[in-house]
């Protein structure tokens, strides 16, 4: 019944045809199961592991790869390879991507547990009336019409509607699906409410929320998937997960480097077709095989196999570093979004503020004879912890706040009248509360007050274990004094009191809604005497008026505290005795703001990104936090940056985008609002990050580009979230986004150094085939350059220190490319040195090196002739392992060179030097001495037909190599000039990009 909230109870009950008094009849349960189904969340089918498997491969670059892999075996079998060489190219190939795979199938496994543990929120058992009988059945029994019974702790089983109240007061914890901060007072009455929210349906109860307070009977509205729980579950299973900005950049790079390799291959393969025929390949079909095999081999130097491993561990870094900042990061492309956010939706209650309600300011009448008749004190302190300091209105620290008459009568009032209890937990070295938010923040102000009795007093508090201090003042004054009767709050007196005795004298003591517990008072202590003097209606406006400052424009939740001398003997209490009381004082508290908030919401605005404040609280006390942040700086008028849910949705498309650009805060809003909004925000081209704690976040959190749930949160947000914050602090988010745009700088500096490296190897390959040469390196030898002298740097470079200026700067847009078209020009230029470099070595040691043949250049670029003609020369030298262990050397060692390079895109070597990254410097020394056991240790150089060098050919090797640092220190310079930037993009952006990226 979607509107039942509309109808009274009576309406409801007539509507399933149920009697009250009587419940269901077996026959009507039998009809209401199979018209409405079973109490249960069906179990969605997962994904099939091979499903998962297979999804993993289907991507345009690891196709190619695994295509080459397949060639490459199949022609080295072909050519009667055997053993390890024919297998060794293939197999590496393979493991990276089975590597790859296995990354990606854990974390999309990962994904579909947040289905599973919104089952954990569905009550076991129910208290059902059937047939004139109450029993205990399950709750997936239950059908609507049935009448539950629910109390106190108990998990409500379905939706229902509210009948009868047992209890004078009945109030429900809904903050998993609502996120309001303090628990809901239900009650019978319809609501007549237009698009009423969960918030405004105070005659619901809703599946999963837990009963705090009193006894009540409902009807079942809704079972299973017509449930508050089931409606969030098929959001979930609506809601597809979006891919990270740097996965949809790498798929479009990498689709237009898969076709740059695939033209370039088919380019060496036609220019070669007249040498098919040379005597040297043995006829047409044997040349056309070597030249296909060439082109495998270029295709094998244009991908680059280890940057899918490079990306992820470079990712699983900054998880590590991310977790030191107690960021624990679920999955891994998330770390980079990260750096891109632009709007980050941050939930209120226990993000934005701590969580933890606590009294800020106490008011006291000071003396009817003089003026201001009141004081104002404020109290320190922001959490549970009995730690805070108590200062006058003139902003001074009171030494011994129980020598105030009036605090140290607010102190026994707020012990005694009081059900919740305070405690430490050693485990979590917190302090934590047992009830009600507000009634444990009366007991930390108990502990604040301290005792009377001796000067000594807050010193040797401090001397106590923390568990000993949780409750030690609270305990006293209930050792002090001897509770007799209770009289339990209702709504109708908005107050409760208790009846207590000390050294035969009874006291009543009574804490409530200001409004009510001041309209009872007829006397007032005053704070300078310690004297009872009659309330006059001066005094009593002067208290009206400091009760609306309270509750107006400091939004603070309040309560007034009185007491009473009765009769001695009084063992009892009734409503008439809640009269004559004599006013204590007014007690203002507030769920606090974290003390860093303030800061982290300014580096936010620095940095161009865009704070929304989401919470289901009502509108002023939202704003009123929102000011104490510095979320409304600068505003004095907040209409246009502060919405509720029902106000944003009345807004015509045209208005509800500008509002959408402008807005601070979203209130009362319930688990569809939160989608919508980051859905609304998508649809302009905003990266969003969204918090959220409870099960009614998870919808928005996997809908989210990142989902960052809270540690103290529900299992399935945090199932449905990208990131978990240990400590649940908004600053924390602040310090991760810092950390998500340093990785992402470091991923584009490896991803440029790779890419270059690769590029070198393919204008070797290239330029050595069209000119008619030898084979300059072999497949194997380039497999040894991509993954090892390749990996490891390029690792190495995700540990790049970040920029100083990293959070002055706007995020990055999402559709800018990873490669743009001045740094597409910069890897070419770098690139083309690299392979002329390599060709040069390769060239020098036949034409110019002690150790060679010293031909003319015209018989090394005809050397495929050699067997047909008469030279001075045997043709064997063609094979010689020489010029390719040089080719091999200066490839290696210029991309040393090229790896410190990339320490920043823009900064030179002379600003940022080589030992800020002490790891790039570790693993360039590490592949050196890889590469030097190569070449100097036997069954390895015979494996990767190489030769040992002597020192001139090393000698020739650096000066060949040293060069491509001076090359980049130049595009440095002309990148560092805004001249530089702009002659290059209009130069190459159309003709080289990918068309998606010129489209953007």
């Amino acid at each position: 019944m979607e509107d039942a909230y509309a109808k009274s109870a009576a309406e409801v009950l007539a509507a399933f045809r149920v009697d009250r008094n009587k419940g269901l009849s077996d026959a009507q349960v039998e009809q209401h199961a199979r018209l409405y189904g079973k109490n249960d969340l069906p179990q969605e089918e997962s994904t099939p592991f091979w499903k998962l498997v297979l999804k993993q491969f289907d991507d345009l670059l690891v196709k190619i790869l695994i295509a080459a892999a397949v060639i490459s075996f199949l022609l080295a079998r072909m050519n009667g390879e055997t053993g390890l060489t024919a297998f060794l190219e293939p197999s590496v190939i393979f493991m990276i991507l089975a590597a790859n795979a296995a990354v990606g199938v854990i974390t999309e496994t990962n994904a579909e547990k947040a289905l599973e543990e919104l089952r954990a929120y569905q009550a076991d058992a129910a208290t059902v009336l059937r047939n004139g009988c109450f029993s205990i059945l399950p709750a997936t029994e239950l059908v609507p019409g049935d009448i539950v019974e629910v109390g106190v702790g108990c998990k409500v089983p379905a939706d229902m509607r509210t009948i009868e109240m047992l209890s004078h007061q009945f109030r429900v914890d809904q903050a998993i699906l609502t996120g309001e901060s303090c628990s809901v007072a239900k009650e019978l009455e319809s609501t007549s409410a237009m698009n009423a929210v969960y918030q405004d349906k105070t005659n619901i109860l809703f599946s999963g929320t837990i009963v705090v307070a009193g006894r009540a009977r409902a009807v079942v509205i809704g079972v299973g998937s017509n449930t508050a729980m089931g409606s969030i579950r098929d959001a979930i299973l609506r809601t597809e997960d979006e891919a990270t900005p740097l996965k949809r950049k790498l798929d479009e790079f990498g689709t237009f480097l898969a076709k740059v390799i695939a033209g370039i291959c088919i380019l060496v393969w036609i220019v070669n077709i007249g040498h098919f025929r040379d005597p040297s390949h043995g006829g047409f079909l044997r040349g056309a095989i070597h030249y296909f095999k060439v082109a495998v081999a270029l295709a094998v130097a244009a991908i680059p196999e280890g940057l899918p491993a490079v990306v992820t561990t470079c990712l699983a870094l900054g998880t590590k570093r991310m977790a030191r900042l107690n960021a624990i990061v679920r999955s891994l492309p998330s770390v980079e979004t990260l750096g891109c956010t632009t709007v980050i939706c941050s939930d209120k209650t226990g993000t934005l503020t701590t969580n933890m309600m606590s009294v800020s300011k106490v008011c006291v009448v000071r003396s009817v004879h003089q003026r201001p008749i009141t004081d104002e004190y404020s109290i320190s302190g922001t959490t549970f912890a009995p730690d805070g300091f108590i200062y006058d209105a003139g902003g001074l620290q009171l030494e011994f706040p129980p020598q105030s008459p009036c605090l140290l009568h607010v102190a026994m009032c707020s012990a005694l009248c009081n059900e919740s209890t305070l405690q430490y937990n050693p485990d979590k070295k917190c302090y934590e509360k047992i009830g009600e938010s507000t009634e444990v923040a009366l007991r930390v102000l108990v502990e604040k007050v301290g005792l009377p009795g001796f000067d000594s007093m807050p010193s040797a508090l401090n001397m106590l274990t923390k568990h000993e201090r949780a409750s030690y003042c609270n305990r006293y004054w209930e050792n002090q004094f001897r509770k007799i009767s209770v009289l339990e709050f209702s709504r109708d007196r908005k107050m409760m009191s208790v009846l207590c005795s000390r050294k035969q004298q009874e006291i009543m003591f009574s804490k409530g809604a200001p409004e009510s517990v001041i309209a009872r008072c007829t006397h007032i202590l005053c704070n300078d005497d310690d004297s009872s003097v009659p309330l006059t209606m001066d005094i009593r406006n002067e208290l009206e008026a400091r009760f609306q400052s309270f509750a107006g424009k400091d939004t603070l939740r309040c309560l007034a505290l009185a007491l009473k001398r009765m009769p001695e003997g009084q063992q009892s209490l009734s409503r008439d005795d809640e009269a004559n009381l004599t006013f204590i004082g007014l007690v203002g508290m507030l769920d606090p703001p974290r003390e860093e908030v303030h800061d982290a919401i300014q580096s936010c605005m620095s940095a161009g990104i865009r704070v929304i404040v989401v919470t289901g609280d009502n509108k002023s006390t939202a704003e009123s936090l929102c000011r104490q942040i510095g979320a409304f700086e600068h505003l004095d008028d907040f209409s246009g940056y502060s919405y509720t849910a029902s106000e944003f949705e009345g807004l015509p498309p045209l208005e509800k985008a500008n509002a959408l650009r402008r807005m601070v805060l979203f209130s009362r809003v319930e688990p569809s609002h939160k989608k919508m909004l980051v859905e609304t925000l998508q649809s302009h081209n905003e990266v969003v990050a969204m918090t959220g704690d409870g099960v009614n976040d998870a919808p928005a959190l996997k809908k989210a580009d990142i989902g960052i749930s809270m540690g103290s949160g529900t299992a399935v947000a945090k199932s449905a979230s990208d990131m978990v914050l240990a400590d649940d602090n908004f600053a924390t988010i602040v310090a991760a986004v810092a950390e998500g745009r340093a990785i992402y700088n470091n991923t584009k500096q490896f991803i440029r150094y790779m890419i270059s490296s690769n590029i070198g190897e393919v204008v070797c390959i290239f330029v050595a085939a069209v000119l008619g040469m030898p084979d300059t390196l072999v497949p194997v030898q380039l497999l040894w350059v991509n993954l090892v002298t390749d990996g490891l740097p390029a690792t190495a470079i995700g540990f790049n220190k970040p920029d100083s200026n990293i959070m002055r700067v706007k995020p990055r847009k999402v559709n800018e490319a990873v490669v743009s078209g001045w740094l597409f020009f910069r890897y070419l230029v770098v690139g083309a040195y690299v392979g002329l470099a390599t060709i040069a070595g390769f060239v020098w040691w036949f034409v110019y090196s002690e150790n060679g043949p010293k031909l003319p250049y015209s018989e090394l670029v005809n050397f495929d002739s050699c067997s047909t003609r008469q030279t001075s020369y045997p043709c064997s030298i063609f094979e010689d392992r020489h010029p390719s262990t040089v080719s091999m050397t200066v490839l290696v060692v210029v991309e040393m060179f090229n790896a410190l390079n990339n320490l920043s895109e823009n900064q030179s070597l002379l600003v940022i030097h080589p030992w800020s990254n002490i790891w790039l410097v570790g693993s360039i020394i590490l592949t050196m001495l890889l590469h030097i056991s190569v070449l100097y240790i036997e069954p390895l150089s015979a494996l990767f037909s190489v030769s040992p060098l002597s020192w001139a050919e090393w000698k020739v090797v650096l000066y060949l190599s040293f060069p491509v640092i001076l090359i980049d220190e130049v595009l440095k310079f002309f990148s560092r000039s805004s001249r530089g930037r702009r002659f290059p993009l209009r130069l190459w952006r159309r003709e080289i990009l990918p068309k998606e990226s010129r489209d953007n």
